[in-house]
């Protein structure tokens, strides 16, 4: 086969194959250590070993977005019961659609559980991140919000798990900082106010504006004024069949003590009614297909919905009805929001604000509209990078690589960033399924991304640009087929919600997605090998040792079972005379 000489001899490493080098890793987040930093504090001490884990937050507890949103009526827009960690469910939401503090205190709750508070700084804010390709780290300045303290880290492996749903977008309207009442945005909401016989201007009919007005519209001697510009579908996603199917009233959305215990003291009832709320979800899929039949049958049953819950005011549906195709813009159930805007005390407005004065607003139509306080219920700066700067190879910022619009291979990585993974990055929310089990999937994926940097002494990775390319041109051909290239304003495109291209949505149903991140395609990524491998890339085969039968730290003390592999937990039996009818392999799909 030819000579084996090398300029550098070759030297066996001196340790087990699957003793694992110590890495550091430090997850980011910025408005919360949520759903995804949670996840990673759990899986990570897990299933990963020798790892320096670090979660930095810069807000005052975890909770991510469901401990900033504060708003009245904040809740989750998707059933509860979906919106959970696979391996935590909870039995004792109060309502379909879960208020924020039942989510918050989930979330915490689960962050005691399973010991991820050991890792969290709280009060910590990353301000900036730079790869160092001379000692293949990233260099972090952290500033500490409580002692004002700045300093700085280092990591092998870095983790934005910011969310898309985090940097607050305000109205871009002149005047704005001119307004002498009480102005506040529905991330930053003022909990010590007072809306008793106020003024209130509310700014938006996204999602957070469509749970604000039926709260607001209930104080004594308020008065709404409802600025609105954009159409959007206002309905229960899942419908009244699925609703009764599950054996709910629709007009009923909160559980009773009696059936929360009921799903706390029978685990096999609570689990098939988690199932069917699932498994609904995912096979919602086809409703985002353009001209599909799911989605010309729920046009027609969900306009006649809204006109009919607008009666009182039929110039209202008229004007938010809309002509694009359900989940255009994201679709939402907002309990009371059409009923709240036919109310005496709340006035509809579709007219442009011109401008914001001391007072109040002014429209184009030259009306003046008098206010003590203005709501900015207009969501997030979703396709932008992350509000602190990342420079990767080259000093590359990551701003640079998102423009014209974000990308990311599998909404996870980027060219030119090594060892830089990010969740629920660009395209990485689903129209229909559930948003948290794809956060685990990119979480497990980046677990294994680091088992593999660890145990075969990779340096760092980084993806093909070529792949980068590919993936751009996977989701822009895929989305022409789509309702989400429709004609309207929405959070899921590019240049703040106007531009052309599809950035927030996977590029399929949440099953997809799921198979999709499943098994990394190392073919995918350049690979560095760490500083003293020399030429021999098996190198981290080590001394012919496992850690399962070697003596750990001078004791007699095993690291493992060296006959663990035939513990019945590990076992794959296969069912006699046909292995091909295995019910197991047959729910899943046959590539797993």
């Amino acid at each position: 086969m030819g000579s084996t000489e090398r300029s550098i001899p070759f030297q066996i490493k001196e340790a087990p194959l699957d003793g694992h080098r110590p890495m550091k890793v430090r997850t980011v987040r910025i408005i919360g250590a949520g759903y995804s930093g949670i996840y990673l504090g759990v899986r990570i001490p897990q299933r990963l070993r020798n790892i320096d884990l670090q979660i930095y937050e810069k807000n005052e507890s975890v909770g991510g977005t469901w401990w900033v949103n504060k708003y009245p009526g904040c809740a989750c827009d998707i059933p509860a019961h979906s919106y959970q960690y696979s391996f935590n469910p909870n039995p004792d939401w109060s309502a379909f659609y879960a208020p924020q503090r039942e989510i918050w205190a989930y979330l915490h709750g689960t962050a005691e559980k399973y010991g991820v508070l050991r890792f969290v700084k709280l009060q910590h804010e990353v301000k900036s991140c730079r790869w160092d390709d001379n000692r293949k780290k990233w260099i972090l300045t952290v500033h500490r919000i409580d002692t004002n303290e700045t300093f700085e880290d280092d990591a092998d492996v870095l983790v934005v798990a910011r969310g898309n749903l985090s940097d607050p977008a305000y109205p871009d309207v002149p005047g704005l900082k001119s307004f002498g009442g009480e102005i506040m945005h529905s991330s930053r909401w003022n909990e010590n106010y007072d809306f008793k016989n106020k003024r209130i201007g509310i700014i938006g009919n996204g999602s957070s504006g469509i749970q604000i007005v039926p709260s607001l519209q209930k104080v004594e001697g308020a008065q709404l004024s409802c600025f609105v510009r954009s159409k959007t579908w206002i309905t229960n996603p899942f419908g009244d069949d699925v609703m009764k199917k599950l054996g709910l009233d629709p007009a009923v959305l909160a559980f009773t003590p009696e059936q929360r215990q009921e799903f706390a003291n029978n685990p096999k009832k609570f689990f098939n009614f988690r199932k069917q709320i699932i498994a609904e979800g995912n096979v919602e899929h086809e409703v985002s297909l353009r001209e599909s039949d799911v989605q010309r049958g729920a046009i027609g049953i969900f306009r006649a919905a809204m006109a009919e819950r607008l009666a009182k005011k039929p110039e209202i549906a008229e004007f938010l009805i809309p002509s694009f195709g359900i989940g255009c813009r994201r679709a939402t159930p907002g309990p009371g929001y059409l009923e709240a805007l036919t109310e005496s005390n709340v006035d509809f407005i579709t007219d442009p604000i011109d401008a914001v004065t001391a007072s109040g607003v002014t429209l184009k139509s030259g009306r003046s509209i008098p206010l003590d306080v203005l709501v900015c219920a207009t969501g997030f700066n979703a396709s932008r990078a992350p509000p602190f700067s990342i420079y990767g190879r080259g000093d590359v910022s990551l701003q640079t690589r998102f423009t014209p619009y974000p990308c990311a291979y599998l909404s996870l990585a980027v060219d030119s960033f090594p060892n830089l993974f990010i969740m629920l990055g660009p395209n990485s929310a689903i129209g229909a399924g559930s948003l948290s089990v794809i956060l685990e999937n990119e979480g497990d994926y980046i677990v294994k991304c680091i088992r593999k940097l660890q145990k075969e002494d990779y340096a760092s990775m980084s993806v093909k640009p070529e792949r980068m390319r590919d993936w751009d041109e996977y989701c822009g051909e895929y989305f022409k087929r789509t309702v989400y290239t429709d004609i309207c304003h929405s959070w899921y495109k590019s240049e703040g919600g106007s531009g052309d291209r599809v950035t927030g949505i996977w590029p399929g149903s949440t099953l997809h997605a799921l198979e999709t991140l499943r098994a990394p395609r190392w073919e995918d990524y350049d690979w560095e090998v760490a500083d003293g491998n020399g030429e021999n890339r098996l190198r981290w085969l080590g001394n012919g040792w496992s850690i399962t039968h070697s003596k750990i730290d001078g004791s007699d003390a095993l690291g493992g079972d060296p006959a663990w592999y035939i513990e019945p937990r590990f076992l794959d039996v296969p069912p006699p005379g046909r292995p091909e009818d295995d019910e197991g392999l047959k729910m899943r799909p046959f590539s797993h």
